[in-house]
């Protein structure tokens, strides 16, 4: 069993930047790829960033890219990061980490991920 907990979101102006924060429960954590999506409102959950186990591949959404980096930490905390930057009002979601029974690889795919965090909120305003 996984247990993720998502935080360090907040509100923000824009162009400016936040870290996310997502602890991993459990053995395994350092064989499994992870991923942050997010949801805004009255929109469906889409995918920003993914990392595979070892953090030697890493996999972004063209809205993201150059703009925010993931990162993982398999020796002493069991986390992911996600380090946002140039914020954008657009940013503004929920935004969740993620990870698989048997994911290795990183992938966009929503369903190919079996365990999500709780959501942190970043706003971005102006």
């Amino acid at each position: 069993q996984v247990q993720l907990v998502d935080s360090g979101g907040g509100v923000v102006r824009i162009g400016g930047s936040l870290r996310l924060s997502c602890a991993a429960s459990g053995r395994t954590f350092p064989t499994r790829a992870m991923g942050w999506f997010r949801q805004a409102p009255g929109k469906e959950r889409e995918f920003v960033a993914a990392i595979n186990w070892n953090g030697s591949v890493t996999l972004y959404s063209d809205s993201v890219k150059g703009r925010f980096t993931i990162s993982r930490d398999n020796d002493n905390k069991n986390a992911v990061y996600l380090q946002m930057t140039m914020l954008k009002p657009e940013d503004t979601a929920i935004y969740y980490c993620a990870t698989g029974t048997t994911l290795r690889a990183p992938t966009n795919e929503a369903w190919d991920y079996d365990y999500w965090g709780q959501g942190t909120q970043v706003t971005v305003s102006s």
